[in-house]
């Protein structure tokens, strides 16, 4: 059986031409037809539609009309709106995994979920009770980056004011932990990624090396340089400076649409990361007797290693699984970094130009909830509350008072 071909959408009056409308009383109801002047063919347009009354015919030409005045069908269909707009609810993001995944949550999740619905009967209910399915079905990080194209769509759609007001954009706030995260809130910190210790790392690294020696060196770069996985691709050898002892990161690089791209770091900033002792002897062999334009790293055949690559050589999964770290994604190994670099007592201003976090308040997110001040503020406050004790003093001895004569 052959494929239906998709209808075209219904045609609206184009912003600013006129609409002459008129009504056709039928045995079956009424036929309300609106009809223009389409301003670029100079060719008349019709459009009609069969009502059961005068009422419900005013109806359809005031909804023309709102359309005309918007220059979009205020019914469309979501899955219309994300064609229709392109690539619109994407500007802002950088172009790397982000935009990737949030492509795959549009095209995988929400258009089946939602995508037959028209635009404007799309409720926050609806929305709610799609992401109550979505919980059972798949993990935190899928749900989110399921949400986020939907909230941009959405947003899209209330600048052509289409919408009112956003009905996912509460949703997108809500707590995801009925069953997906399951994590209370004070674990929604990165450090709940981290490794413990660098024990656990090089026993992650020399198992992802049983496979290739790259895989346990991008392993090992991740975490102890705090980089993203297509900031370790995009190093060259040039960017080890052996006397600051600093790396510098300056670009990264990822799969793209047409293949593979290579440009600025997410910040858009070149930032500097000191050489931490465990990593010398890695950068000492990636850097020996080669010239400084050559990639860093790279994969067993010599190609870019990217975190896909990755993922599948090692069967990350799996290998992960059975070092009983089930949480740690390739990502992980940077909050690790950030973590450890934290508690060592990096000052919070120097940690964010490391990690290049635009906002103090990110970097604040891989401190550990240090309470000793606390302690500290309690005994200063029993000291002072003891200093007012005067043990030579004598409680006050109760007396009873008696009414004044005439009184």
């Amino acid at each position: 059986m052959s494929t239906p071909e998709p209808t075209a959408p219904l045609p609206v009056p184009p912003i600013g031409v006129k609409v002459t409308t008129d009504l056709e009383h039928r045995a079956s109801g009424i036929r309300a037809r609106a009809r223009w002047i389409d301003p670029h063919t100079r060719k008349r347009v019709t459009r009609a539609l069969v009502v059961p009354n005068e009422d419900a015919a005013e109806e359809f030409f005031q909804y023309l009309q709102a359309s005309a005045e918007l220059g979009i069908d205020k019914r469309i269909l979501f899955s219309d709106y994300v064609e229709m707009i392109g690539d619109r609810w994407q500007r802002g993001l950088d172009p790397t995994s982000t935009v990737d995944g949030y492509k795959l949550g549009l095209r995988l999740r929400v258009l089946p979920a939602l995508g037959h619905l028209p635009l404007s009967q799309i409720t926050a209910g609806m929305i709610d009770r799609t992401i109550d399915q979505w919980e059972t079905q798949h993990s935190a990080s899928t749900i989110k980056n399921t949400i986020a194209p939907l909230v941009r769509v959405l947003d899209e759609a209330v600048r052509d004011d289409l919408l009112p007001s956003n009905p996912a954009r509460n949703r997108s706030r809500r707590s995801l932990g009925k069953s997906a995260l399951n994590l209370k809130e004070k674990d929604q910190s990165p450090r709940v990624h981290a490794l413990k210790d660098l024990a656990t790392l090089t026993t992650l690294a020399d198992r992802c090396g049983e496979v290739h020696q790259s895989y346990s060196d991008f392993v090992m770069l991740c975490a102890l340089l705090a980089a993203r996985g297509s900031e370790i691709s995009g190093l060259q050898v040039g960017d080890i400076d052996w006397e600051q002892r600093i790396v510098t990161i300056r670009r990264q690089t990822y799969p793209g649409a047409g293949g593979l791209v290579t440009k600025q770091t997410k910040g858009r900033d070149i930032r500097h990361v000191p050489i931490l002792q465990a990593l010398t002897p890695v950068l000492e062999r990636l850097t020996a007797d080669r010239e400084p334009e050559e990639r860093l790293l790279t994969g067993p055949r010599g190609g870019v290693l990217t975190t896909a690559s990755v993922r599948d050589a090692t069967k990350w999964d799996q290998l992960v699984t059975d070092l009983e770290l089930t949480s740690l994604t390739r990502h992980g190994l940077r909050h690790t970094g950030a973590t450890w670099l934290a508690d060592a007592g990096i000052p919070l201003h120097v940690l964010q130009g490391i990690l290049g976090h635009k906002s103090i308040e990110t970097t604040r997110g891989y401190l550990h909830p240090d309470t000793r001040h606390l302690t500290d503020a309690a005994a200063r406050a029993n000291a002072f509350l003891d200093g007012q004790e005067d043990p030579t003093r004598e409680a006050p001895t109760k007396t009873r008072r008696t009414a004044a004569p005439g009184r």
